[in-house]
């Protein structure tokens, strides 16, 4: 049985830091590497942690595809708590300050924070209804949209059947990994990828 080290609970590593070159991110020990990367994945850091195991990594699209293939390889329940783990949008979470930091911003990127009252009770509204028929979170990578492409994106999956769509969000929830590794490491050959 693998025991995973803990890490900061949901979060990517300080924002104060710059950016770890892909060659010293694979330097970290276990515990260090799920501190750094445990929130690349929302509230889940075994995501980190198991992906550690597949080190070194050549890129930081060979270090995706590692976590990647660490949630394909999960057991079924440990993917629906991943996909669990994620606020839902414009949610209650939001309107109390209680997302990470990274929900936060990818949020605020695609405008969730200034809907119009009409917008916002859409969105409620369907992400509401979307929970009831598939029992998680709807979840969409927020930086590659608007608050009206949101609103059309979760109008239509609510007509996929659920196997089709607990893929779609783990498709999503990889997009969203993709970008907040890209903010938090970089290959060594692109500038500005030193350790702090």
């Amino acid at each position: 049985m693998t025991h995973d080290p803990p890490a900061a609970r949901g979060r990517v590593a300080d924002r104060g830091h710059r950016r770890l070159g892909i060659h010293d991110a694979a330097t970290l020990d276990r515990h260090a590497f799920a501190a750094r990367f445990g929130g690349v994945f929302e509230d889940s850091p075994w995501v980190a942690a198991r992906a550690w195991e597949r080190r070194p990594f050549a890129s930081v699209a060979a270090l995706h595809a590692a976590m990647v293939a660490v949630v394909d390889a999960a057991p079924r329940d440990e993917r629906l708590a991943l996909i669990g783990a994620h606020p839902d949008l414009a949610g209650k979470a939001a309107i109390a300050g209680d997302l990470t930091p990274e929900s936060t911003r990818e949020q605020t990127a695609a405008g969730l924070d200034r809907l119009t009252p009409g917008q916002h009770a859409r969105i409620l509204a369907l992400t509401a209804a979307y929970r009831e028929r598939f029992g998680f979170p709807f979840i969409v990578c927020a930086r590659e949209h608007t608050a009206d492409s949101i609103i059309a994106a979760a109008d239509a999956r609510l007509a996929h059947d659920p196997d089709a769509e607990e893929r779609a969000a783990l498709a999503e929830i990889a997009k969203i990994a993709a970008l907040r590794l890209a903010d938090l490491v970089v290959d060594d050959d692109v500038p500005g990828g030193t350790s702090a």
